[in-house]
């Protein structure tokens, strides 16, 4: 280069030029020199992509770099992005879910109890599996969503979760229940969305004397709640329980998992929980419980009164009823509770109907005209 910029310069080489040409030469001479010769060695064959996955022959610098990145990052990924199996990593805490936020799951298991009606078994979300049935004395249910047409409406769980996780539900078919309808149609491992817990109805002990649960239909499932977290589990409370269950026919009342473990505890602790069932008629199928327990006709005013606490008693002469103050007889009312949930054909009768937007309401029915006030009635 410099030879050429000379000759086109007409100007001698410059002394930078001369000291190099003068260095090769010296280089060339040694190369030449015996005491410079390298051994000899066999020669080597050229590489060959067998053995360098990562070089091709006549490969461009370029295209040999971006296979060498491709490579590093590939392995980066594997290093940092999967999870080694023998690694054991904390469990978390489930995150909080807020009631009005709905969750999947799947339906565990379904069974046929009747006409119209189904056992069903939800796996409970892991957000609701705190509440054990011995942690939880509210009444309390979760809304369950139809997908098809996003209709929710809300159930009770008969145990709350169990220890397996689960929530079971007694639910019934009705000609216009989207929701029932759409959950009968549902198979085992199918896809359900829920959201809750939602308190219906809070417990507190040694508040009422006496709580009397007035049922119709699927509207016993949140006494079955309360009767297997609370009633069955506290020996020592001083509370007595009563239920009054209605159903149409015998064919309709609750399946043996519901009413046989009352039957017993009620047989076996009749100062604590009373139950009594009755039927509008016999239809002369087989019922869960004995024949001596079920009555036949609706829940009235006479039966309401025969199953209050002291009703068995003896009538007390005129100076022993003298001996009683009118504060004292009120003192008594007003610790007892009525719990009324089924049909709002049947809730109107027994308590009134609903206020606006499913309020409470005035109380009317049989218990209103027996005396009772808001504070002593809960429509659930």
């Amino acid at each position: 280069m410099w030879r050429a910029l000379a000759r086109s310069s007409g100007r001698p080489c410059s002394p930078s030029l001369r000291a190099w040409k003068s260095t090769k030469k010296t280089l060339k001479s040694r190369a030449t020199h015996p005491l410079f010769e390298s051994p000899p060695h066999p020669e080597l064959p050229p590489p060959s992509h067998e053995h360098f996955p990562l070089y091709q022959p006549g490969e461009p610098i370029r295209g040999r770099i971006v296979r060498i990145a491709t490579a590093f990052a590939a392995g980066f990924s594997i290093y940092f992005f999967l999870e080694d199996p023998n690694v054991i990593r904390p469990l978390l805490p489930p995150p909080k879910v807020s009631p009005s936020q709905y969750v999947p799951t799947r339906l565990a298991s379904t069974e046929t109890s009747g006409p119209d009606t189904k056992l069903l078994k939800i796996v409970a979300p892991p957000h609701l599996r705190h509440l054990k049935s011995a942690d939880d004395a509210s009444i309390w249910s979760v809304y369950i969503k139809d997908d098809d047409i996003q209709v929710e409406r809300a159930y009770t769980p008969l145990n709350g979760v169990d220890d397996n996780g689960d929530m079971l539900f007694w639910i019934k078919k009705y000609p216009k229940g989207e929701v029932g309808r759409w959950l009968h149609s549902k198979s085992a491992g199918e896809r359900i969305e829920v959201r809750g817990p939602l308190t219906t109805w809070s417990w507190k002990e040694d508040l009422w004397d006496e709580v009397v649960m007035i049922s119709g239909g699927t509207g016993v499932t949140p006494f079955v709640q309360l009767f297997n977290n609370v009633i069955s589990k506290s020996p020592s409370s001083k509370t007595r329980f009563t239920l009054l269950h209605s159903s149409r026919i015998l064919a309709e009342l609750p399946p043996p998992v519901i009413i046989e473990p009352m039957v017993e505890f009620a047989s076996q602790n009749p100062d604590k929980f009373r139950l009594h069932i009755f039927v509008d008629e016999s239809d002369g199928s087989n019922a869960h419980v004995p024949n001596e327990s079920i009555n036949t006709g609706r829940i009235s005013e006479a039966s309401i009164k025969q199953c209050l606490h002291g009703s068995e008693e003896q009538p007390k002469s005129w100076w022993a009823k003298s001996s009683s103050t009118i504060s004292s007889q009120e003192e008594t009312k007003s610790r007892i509770m009525f719990l009324v949930c089924g049909p709002e054909p049947m809730i109107d009768a027994i308590a009134g109907p609903y206020g606006r937007n499913l309020s409470q309401g005035t109380v009317a029915g049989i218990l209103g005209k027996m005396g009772y006030q808001s504070n002593e009635v809960y429509k659930l």
